[in-house]
């Protein structure tokens, strides 16, 4: 799944599909479609986390949440809380 974001001027590669309900006043974003559709848009990740919707619309992001970042070791934590207490 190699495409481009729908947003113009935009190279990134797509990440998300953003899809509207006109006549509900909704649009959600979920993990980018196995294919493309013409009703829908394909966002990079940055668009995506950036995207607003028109007043009275409501948007649900239903992408998984990203992984949760590693903590540092211990030792390192506390070896940089020494560098900077000097």
């Amino acid at each position: 799944m190699d495409r481009q974001c729908a947003r113009p001027g935009c190279a990134e590669q797509a990440s998300a599909t953003l899809t509207f309900d006109y006549a509900g006043q909704r649009a959600w974003l979920e993990e980018l479609a196995a294919t493309p559709s013409p009703a829908t848009y394909d966002l990079c990740e940055r668009h995506a986390d950036r995207l607003s919707v028109p007043n009275g619309w409501s948007c649900d992001d239903r992408r998984p949440p990203p992984p949760p970042r590693a903590l540092p070791p211990v030792g390192a934590t506390a070896a940089a809380q020494r560098a900077i207490a000097v």
